[in-house]
């Protein structure tokens, strides 16, 4: 009743929202042509500001403050401000009660819970995340043997001698970069398997479905989890839980100081990598038709597709059990003597089983947040649901994503299924082929 009631408001919110806004433009045409041309103005100067250094950078960013700036005058000063702020609220409403109404709880198969589990944790990840939420303690009371990762510890030893001595289950309370060590292993022995969302961002433990905000609770997956098989993937015999990144991020996370200073890190190497004179990835890859292309910005490989460019769910993949790769290629800015123009498709994306990148020397990778360098050429592919994965039966069980619809339309359709009574069906549930888009 609560998700029947949630869609009703967002298609109700939406179409009044919709109709103010239509509404307040044809009344307010002459401002409402000053706000776009300063909205394009603001993402020209930014992007041009972003890819130059010195100077150059300034000026752009400056533009573009001043155009975000006049903006704001507008919006304030030159007509209704009421209704503006209503066609604001009416929008961010109706967002909410969509992602409330595509929200999901998929309840698992329920298995006996493993008789000697254990549980590595990393101190020092998300902050000290384990220790501010007494994790050791916490898994001796659920009769989960803890395992403390120390400094010069392999955590790949720790876990095989975890495995040796009798454990029949497996959980890590760590990064992405430490979840796939333990994934791989579990895997390998067909051992149960828990995420414990102890990290920074936790994006695994998103899509798989455990809440990140109840980091103990998630340690009940060993207590009356549920269970269900998902993907994971490779690249040159190395697993990833995530995704593999090759270019911008690649060329960031490689930089010294990027843990210290992330986003100015990136800021700098976006010059390098799109910046006026920069040269192009040195990485040859095949697209779904078969024919040889070269890179242009960034590369992203990922354990099944992401979601991307979406209102709902955007950054996060559907399912993690569909046995594709997901491949996303960002094409560098085109132009000469310093101009800049959107290329046609700024990205393109697809899925298939295996993919390669060839190249004439070592390529800088981002590998779930961890920098490597590999040696080309770069094998990918998926390996179709071999980790046994526990989830406890209060946390949400899939994708925040799982439900959400590819377009506008299906999303007004789907809401109004709800509304009038219908179901939705999550993604873990379905048979999907693999796609081409």
């Amino acid at each position: 009743m609560r998700r029947r009631l949630a869609a009703i408001v967002a298609l109700v919110v939406g179409a009044a929202t919709i109709a103010l806004a239509v509404a307040v433009a044809v009344s307010e045409f002459p401002r409402a042509l000053g706000l776009l041309g300063c909205l394009v103005v603001a993402a020209a100067s930014g992007w041009y500001g972003v890819l130059r250094r010195g100077l150059a950078r300034l000026v752009g960013l400056t533009v573009a403050a001043l155009a975000i700036a006049g903006m704001v005058a507008l919006l304030i000063g030159g007509g209704p401000l009421l209704a503006d702020l209503l066609v604001v609220a009416g929008l961010l409403v109706t967002l909410a009660a969509a992602s409330a109404t595509l929200a999901v709880h998929v309840p698992l198969p329920a298995v006996p819970p493993p008789r000697r589990p254990v549980l590595l944790f990393n101190p020092r990840s998300g902050g000290g995340k384990a220790q501010r939420f007494s994790l050791a303690a916490e898994a001796r009371a659920r009769d989960i043997e803890p395992i403390e990762l120390k400094s010069g510890d392999d955590l790949e030893t720790l876990v095989r001698r975890a495995v040796d001595r009798g454990a029949d289950a497996l959980a890590m309370a760590g990064g992405d970069g430490s979840q796939a060590i333990v994934a791989a292993v579990a895997a390998e022995h067909g051992l149960p398997y828990a995420c414990v969302p102890a990290g920074t961002r936790n994006h695994f433990a998103l899509d798989l479905g455990v809440d990140r905000d109840d980091v103990v609770g998630a340690l009940d997956a060993f207590v009356d989890g549920g269970e269900r098989r998902v993907d994971l993937a490779e690249v040159n015999g190395r697993v990833f839980v995530n995704n593999v990144s090759l270019g911008l991020y690649a060329e960031a996370v490689q930089r010294a100081g990027y843990r210290d200073a992330k986003l100015r890190t990136l800021l700098d190497t976006v010059p390098d990598v799109l910046g006026p004179g920069a040269g192009r990835l040195d990485l040859r890859w095949r697209g779904p038709g078969g024919h040889q292309h070269r890179s242009g910005a960034a590369i992203l490989v990922s354990n099944n597709r992401y979601r991307l460019g979406r209102a709902v769910g955007s950054g996060t993949r559907p399912c993690i059990d569909n046995g594709v790769l997901g491949i996303t290629v960002v094409e560098a800015p085109s132009g000469s003597g310093g101009s800049i123009r959107r290329p046609q498709r700024p990205w393109r994306e697809w899925s298939a089983p295996v993919f390669e990148v060839d190249a004439d020397r070592p390529v800088p990778a981002g590998i779930d947040g961890e920098a490597l360098v590999l040696d080309p050429p770069l094998r990918f592919r998926i390996r179709p649901q071999v980790l046994r994965v526990r989830i406890a039966q209060k946390h949400p069980g899939a994708s925040p994503s799982a439900m959400a619809p590819e377009g506008l339309w299906a999303g007004v359709l789907q809401l109004g299924s709800i509304a009038s009574g219908g179901h939705s069906t999550p993604a873990t549930s379905r048979q999907r082929r693999p796609e081409w888009t």
